[in-house]
């Protein structure tokens, strides 16, 4: 199933592995797609389906071009004759100035690991203007140019459809039940945004491509390549490292709401768009809760532009989901992304070390180039799901359900209820450990 995604490094085709449909009891369903692939990151993609393309391989692309062969020598940005064929890309952070060492500390890990060699700007958003403090500080991390914009107060606000006696009353039922910050007001706008606004700001009208920063991650790993360039060069338009469940009670009435538009809306569903990974065929067909982890993404700005994007936030948006209950960006963005662009425009940066908080991702590396212990690849599963949640767990983890192929082959004999009862969480039957 997955495509670009996990399809990264090697040489090797693997035969056509069918893709499982979501469920014999379900009566929603999507076109499935074949897969054909190439795998060292190889390794990891070239397990998985892969729908047939005839785009460039980004394999390939990745075994000519890591070497920070597009690295912009320093102080020579202005005169470098390469700048007019780079794509327009940033970093773009939504930050408040209380979280000025967070974002510090970021910044200073991914231009170490990375935009020191190649120099991408950095846009930073607010709510309310920047402090000078937080502009010196940020501006002195960095060779390269800072920008700093105020979002707009129609874009940070109840929208007029919106009851705020009723928003009210379920801040507090988020509250008492403990969704994660569902209590807070600023958090449903901040989810908003990144879902459909922060593409909207005027700023990022003249650029193409995005890398998302918060504040207070870790970048673990050195990156030999100009991921925008990747993107680019090999018709990817969203990119992700981490594939886990989120607390289902911040959001259930979302997918019955995409259902409806999927079904109102069905002209815009792209050709090739596959969501069998994300039904449960042991839940009757329904949405499983899987979600890129939206806290890290590189991708297309003119993909969350486009008309099916756009109709599907309105969709959403018009139904109050954002305020009633807490819709999230990372599965809003899963389902768009799911939707209406093929899996060969999708990518899995196995390669990438990122840490948010618990959610921690390390990948197999050479001595030298991480500073992490390498993690399997379903490391970050569950870890976002409360005790007190009974959402109920699909039966593989979400990155081998993106993947498919041989990442689901289970060992023989083994059996989930079996692992169970001798203390295991039932996710470490795989015949492929993950940790490739």
């Amino acid at each position: 199933m997955p495509d670009r995604g996990f399809r990264s490094f090697g040489s090797r085709s693997l035969p056509y592995t069918p893709i499982r449909s979501a469920s014999t009891n379900s009566n929603w369903s999507f076109r499935s797609i074949p897969s054909s692939n190439k795998s060292d990151m190889s390794r990891v993609h070239h397990h998985g389906d892969f729908s047939k393309t005839s785009q460039p391989d980004p394999v390939r692309w990745l075994e000519r071009n890591s070497n920070n062969r597009y690295a912009v020598p320093k102080g020579h940005l202005p005169h470098f004759s390469i700048i007019d064929r780079r794509p327009k890309a940033a970093m773009i952070s939504l930050v408040r100035n209380s979280e000025l060492k967070g974002m510090m500390h970021s910044m200073q890990q991914l231009e170490y690991r990375w935009n020191r060699k190649y120099q991408y700007p950095w846009i930073f958003f607010n709510d309310e203007p920047f402090t000078e403090e937080f502009k010196a500080a940020t501006r002195n991390l960095t060779s390269a140019k800072c920008y700093y914009e105020v979002v707009p107060k129609e874009h940070w606000s109840l929208p007029s459809w919106i009851d705020e006696s009723r928003f009210m009353n379920s801040l507090e039922y988020l509250g008492t039940i403990g969704v994660g910050k569902g209590w807070m007001v600023s958090y449903h706008h901040m989810c908003r945004w990144n879902s459909g606004f922060f593409y909207k700001h005027p700023f990022l009208r003249s650029y193409d491509w995005y890398w998302r920063v918060e504040p207070d991650v870790h970048y673990s790993c050195d990156i030999d390549y100009d991921v925008f360039r990747f993107m680019r060069d090999n018709n990817l338009k969203y990119g992700f490292n981490m594939n886990i469940l989120d607390d289902a009670r911040s959001f259930p009435s979302l997918w019955s709401r995409t259902r409806a538009f999927a079904a109102a809306h069905a002209n815009l569903i792209h050709s090739d768009a596959d969501l069998d990974w994300l039904l449960d065929p042991e839940n009757g067909g329904e949405y499983n809760n899987c979600q890129f982890f939206s806290n890290f993404e590189i991708g297309s700005l003119n993909f969350w532009r486009g008309e099916a994007n756009e109709a599907y936030f309105n969709w959403l948006d018009k139904a109050g989901g954002f305020y009633y209950e807490r819709f999230g960006d990372a599965p809003v963005h899963t389902l768009s992304v799911a939707m209406f662009l093929p899996k060969s425009e999708v990518w899995f940066f196995r390669d990438i070390g990122y840490q948010h908080d618990i959610n921690h991702h390390c990948p197999p590396h050479r001595e030298g180039k991480c500073s992490c212990e390498p993690t399997r690849m379903d490391e970050n599963f569950y870890k976002l799901v409360p005790l007190e949640s009974p959402q109920k767990k699909p039966a593989d983890t979400c990155i081998r359900q993106f993947l498919g192929g041989d990442w689901l082959k289970k060992k023989q004999g083994w059996t989930m209820a079996g692992e169970k009862a001798f203390g295991g969480d039932g996710y470490h039957g795989y015949e492929i450990l993950g940790d490739e």
